[in-house]
């Protein structure tokens, strides 16, 4: 029996325009929940599509449960997916759209009702799909993704769109699912809501895997952060030059210094900040989350 659910090895998609994905490589063990992060563009959703073996990789190859996705009649029985955004009949309620797809894919209809259940949409499955909020588009997308009872939940951008409650909704689930052994692979941009679910994390930069492991790993790494903010806007970039001249990594993102620098030295640049006749509005040393990593792994300023 095969202990991994993912195992990519040098994997590649090469179009006329240069690489989508390039000598990817990461593995993914079965039973846990993995985060798939990068910026638009990074090569998420072309990766996922050749796992699917919905493309073919120019270079690499790469295993579903011990099986090449060369060969995906061999693996796609036991996983289901959901790949920019569910597609159901608008005028058939949420179980009625299930069992269209329950019939077409030759999988058993008594698991409709379960998987209603399953999703959190008892009491709605009998109302019409167009009735229903987008968390309850995107959860019932996922029951559908889990009709043939998948050992594999491969979902790219599960949450995109909805609104708070609908984003824990829908964590809410894939944590259950985790919790009763299906391996979840899950894509998305929203860092924060990843950080609270994934045990692993797989982070692309230009098609290129810039970390794969575990979560608490890559976050023990990381140097802790200052984040700064001043009375007046152009005294950022003084408060960088402060930092850099005393050897400390920074950056301006959405007008907030963020400073690489242990929690003590806080003290300095206040005191160096005040002698510059800088006021500061905000001096918050933290030690980095998922958000503040990716962007520093990956270059992308914002």
């Amino acid at each position: 029996m095969p202990t991994l659910a993912i195992s990519v090895k040098d994997l590649s998609k090469k179009y006329e325009s240069g690489y989508a994905v390039s000598h990817a490589n990461f593995e993914v063990p079965l039973g846990t929940i993995c985060g798939f992060v990068g910026p638009n563009g990074a090569g998420k959703t072309t990766t996922i599509r050749m796992l699917l073996g919905l493309i073919s990789p120019t270079g690499g190859t790469a295993e579903i449960l011990g099986e090449s996705i060369n060969h995906p009649e061999k693996y796609l029985s036991q996983v289901g997916a959901m790949i920019e955004g569910p597609a159901f009949y608008p005028a058939l309620s949420g179980a009625q759209n299930l069992k269209v797809l329950a019939t077409l894919g030759g999988f058993p209809i008594e698991r409709v009702d379960e998987l209603i259940k399953t999703v959190g949409l008892d009491g709605r499955g009998h109302s019409k799909y167009k009735t229903y909020s987008l968390g309850m588009k995107q959860r019932l997308g996922i029951a559908a993704a889990l009709l043939p009872n998948p050992r594999i939940l491969i979902l790219d951008e599960p949450t995109n769109g909805l609104d708070p409650e609908g984003i824990q909704e829908v964590r809410d689930l894939l944590k259950k699912l985790a919790s009763q052994g299906t391996t979840v692979f899950v894509s998305s941009h929203l860092l924060s809501e990843l950080e609270l679910i994934s045990e692993y994390i797989v982070m692309l930069r230009k098609g290129e895997v810039v970390f794969a492991g575990p979560l608490q790993d890559l976050m023990l790494s990381q140097q802790p952060v200052i984040l700064v903010k001043t009375e007046k806007l152009v005294d950022l970039q003084r408060i960088i030059e402060i930092a850099r001249a005393d050897g400390h990594s920074a950056t301006i993102r959405s007008e907030v210094a963020h400073i690489e620098g242990p929690e003590n030295w806080a003290g300095v640049l206040n005191k160096k900040a005040f002698e510059a006749g800088i006021v500061i509005t905000q001096l918050s040393p933290q030690l980095p989350n998922l958000e503040e990593t990716f962007f520093e792994m990956t270059g992308d300023q914002r």
